[in-house]
């Protein structure tokens, strides 16, 4: 196999590898069943509750609402005369749709200034650092995902100056995140103990 070959054999097995890798799990209904499939998940995932004090489930459940687990995730453009396509709503992106100026904030207090949107990691250290801010800062219990997430869509003054309560729509789209991590933490007493036999640290 000449040289030419082997390289691009390499490149091309390298790039779906890492199309593999970053692709959303495919039973996302199942917290188990994800940590099974993406290798690391899960230590990850427990290093952010152990550092951050905030639940593996909860911290899950909103990152699945903020981006279906897929690592690129962006806002929907708007519409411009209801077909061209325009500018994006924000600037939020990756895992945890983290605005340029919130994951800016995040990278210099917690800190973490190699952190990236799109690593999970990253994201699910962002996520339960401020669900970790939430609870300090709005005393909201490290339990309750319903105003956890409400604190996480709409800000700390958001959620200190109410402004949940003219949307309907966000208190039942948290009112599902609160479910999911209900579930998710349900799957998780179940598996736990194996998964940590795989990450005894």
């Amino acid at each position: 196999m000449g040289r030419a070959v082997k390289l691009s054999l390499f490149i091309f097995c390298a790039l779906v590898l890492a199309g593999c890798a970053s692709a959303p799990p495919r039973h996302v209904d199942n917290i188990c069943h994800i940590f099974d499939e993406k290798n690391g998940w899960y230590k990850d995932a427990k290093k952010a509750t152990k550092k951050w004090r905030v639940p593996i489930a909860t911290n899950m459940a909103i990152m699945y609402q903020e981006s279906g687990f897929k690592n690129t995730a962006k806002p929907p453009r708007k519409k411009i005369l209801g077909f061209i396509p325009g500018p994006r709503k924000s600037s939020a992106y990756g895992y945890a749709q983290a605005k340029d100026e919130t994951w800016d904030w995040y990278k210099s207090k917690a800190p973490h200034w190699g952190a990236d949107r799109n690593d999970f990691d990253d994201a699910i250290d962002f996520i339960a650092w401020y669900n970790n801010l939430s609870v300090k800062t709005l005393k909201i219990k490290p339990s309750d995902t319903y105003r956890l997430y409400l604190a996480y869509h709409e800000g700390h003054g958001g959620f200190a100056r109410g402004t949940f309560n003219s949307k309907a729509w966000l208190k039942a789209t948290a009112k599902k995140v609160s479910s999911r991590a209900a579930r998710y933490q349900a799957q998780l007493n179940k598996c736990e103990d194996r998964l940590n036999s795989w990450w005894p640290f």
